[in-house]
């Protein structure tokens, strides 16, 4: 808003001033996928019906601050009373449809701590209309949402791409507290939220068929008035916050994010690859000795994607373990050493007669952040480093105490385990048909290539399961390699 009265009535477009306006977190799959999580059940949170604004309204960006986000959504407006309703009768309740733009102020998110109650409760963060869709002449299944800024279209979805329903969300408030005639349900915005400054103009519609709400405009401003730290917390902003507001690291202009020196792309990419397709990748690249051989997951089912952190045990000498085996030794100084997103590797020369950690050191790994724990040797309190969860490859279980056949000797050196040589920072991939590793230079390369074949495979394994004769067809010859392309590219 402008320095101006804020004009917070909804009398132009709303029946009546709602009691309540209920916000979703996270509703569409594009925004979830986007933040990388969704969610089991739908959550909400609470804005005051203070931070309602008409369409050509502005927005103020408070002085001091930076991550002014918006959101593009579909506000539900509530009809008749609503407790306990199903889904199947949830609709009938739903009077009309708009479109709204649930603005956040980033700066103070962390402060808020998941209420959002300042962050997105400022005066003017709720701007709705211009027009109302009767919610009986629409099918809520088919609504169209986009949002411009200046001019150029960032969201653009539909709800056929929600998580949630727009019914479901209704029946489930209703589960818990009476929706009264007049509330609004803001049901969340898709991909592309993301800041604006002052000068900018946002725009948003919704769409059913032929129905429009028209387009809701909202102007951002520089506001002159600074937050009071002597009263309350003052706006903060880190790197996470940017991310999170512009919508990626890459957007706000930050460097890839990493894990283990893994960026959270490549890992994705790993974590989807079959060990099976990379270790055919290396092969044609002419790396055939790069398999841990011996291990298997603790769970079945685990993946394991992460770089090395080493730790190598020698032949136990009962002088050399006197000397080198008590105290803070090598074993313990590499669990405390290890970072988040890194695999402890084990050399234990394939002995598999003692174990090479214990319970106690898996928790410490755990709490480091380590993507898992990788040994040719055996692990002590079996049980109970499966229960505490860290994915672990070993050789099996054995009850005995380190120093029965190894001294620890060093770490964060090259180590041969499982038959393989793994060097400190390698990247490790894990999964049912075992580990392997992979050059650091090579594993961009190695990925793509991997996720190509596999989809080149399962357009193979579809031809198989249509029919076709594997003569010719797997490997593919010149005929059915035309095929794949022309399919492939859609030609």
């Amino acid at each position: 808003m402008s320095n101006a009265e804020p004009t917070t009535s909804p009398a132009s477009v709303l029946p009546t001033r709602p009691g309540k306006i209920v916000a979703v977190h996270l509703s569409y799959a594009s925004r979830a996928d986007q933040r990388g999580r969704r969610p089991a059940h739908p959550s909400y949170f609470f804005k005051p019906s203070s931070s309602l604004a008409p369409s050509g309204a502005e927005i103020e960006r408070p002085h001091g601050t930076e991550l002014l986000a918006f959101e593009g959504e579909i506000a539900l407006v509530i009809g008749a009373p609503a407790r306990r309703v199903g889904v199947d009768d949830a609709w009938a309740h739903v009077s009309a449809v708009t479109a709204a733009n649930d603005f956040g102020l980033y700066d103070l998110r962390a402060n808020d701590k998941g209420s959002n109650v300042r962050s997105k409760g400022g005066d003017g963060y709720t701007p709705i209309g211009p027009a109302l869709l009767d919610a009986r002449a629409i099918d809520p299944a088919s609504l169209r949402l986009r949002t411009w800024v200046n001019g150029e279209i960032v969201q653009d979805d539909t709800t056929a791409g929600l998580i949630f329903p727009l019914a479901q969300i209704v029946a489930d408030l209703s589960q818990h507290f009476t929706l009264e005639t007049g509330d609004v349900i803001l049901t969340g915005t898709p991909a592309g939220s993301s800041v604006v400054v002052p000068g900018d103009r946002v725009e948003v519609q919704v769409d059913a068929g032929a129905a429009s709400t028209g387009r809701l405009v909202t102007t951002v401003v520089q506001g002159a008035h600074a937050f009071d730290g002597s009263i309350g917390s003052l706006p903060a902003v880190d790197d996470h916050q940017r991310a999170e507001a512009w919508g990626s690291r890459e957007a706000a202009g930050l460097p890839a994010e990493t894990h283990g020196g893994l960026t959270s792309a490549l890992r994705e990419k790993l974590e989807r690859t079959p060990v099976a397709g990379l270790s055919g990748q290396l092969r044609k690249r002419g790396l055939d000795n790069v398999t841990i051989d011996g291990v298997r997951p603790m769970h079945p089912g685990t993946k394991i994607v992460g770089t090395a952190r080493t730790l190598r045990f020698l032949p136990n000498r009962e002088d050399l373990f006197a000397s080198r085996g008590g105290g803070y030794n090598a074993q313990k100084r590499a669990f405390d050493a290890v970072e988040e997103g890194e695999i402890i590797v084990i050399e234990a020369r394939g002995e598999t007669g003692s174990g090479t950690l214990g319970d106690v050191l898996a928790l410490r790994a755990q709490a480091r952040g380590a993507a898992g724990i990788i040994t040719d040797g055996g692990v002590r309190d079996y049980d109970a480093v499966a229960e505490i969860g860290i994915p672990v490859f070993s050789a099996g279980a054995h009850p005995a105490v380190l120093g029965r056949k190894h001294v620890p000797w060093e770490h964060d050196v090259a180590v041969g385990c499982g038959g393989t040589t793994v060097e400190p920072g390698d990247i490790l991939v894990g999964d049912s048909d075992g580990v392997i590793v992979i050059p650091p230079g090579l594993v961009e390369e190695v990925v793509d290539a991997a996720l190509a074949q596999e989809d080149e495979d399962a357009w193979v394994a579809a031809q198989v399961k249509a029919g076709h004769p594997v003569d010719g067809l797997f490997p593919m010859n010149a005929e059915w390699r035309s095929r794949y392309e022309a399919e492939r590219t859609g030609r």
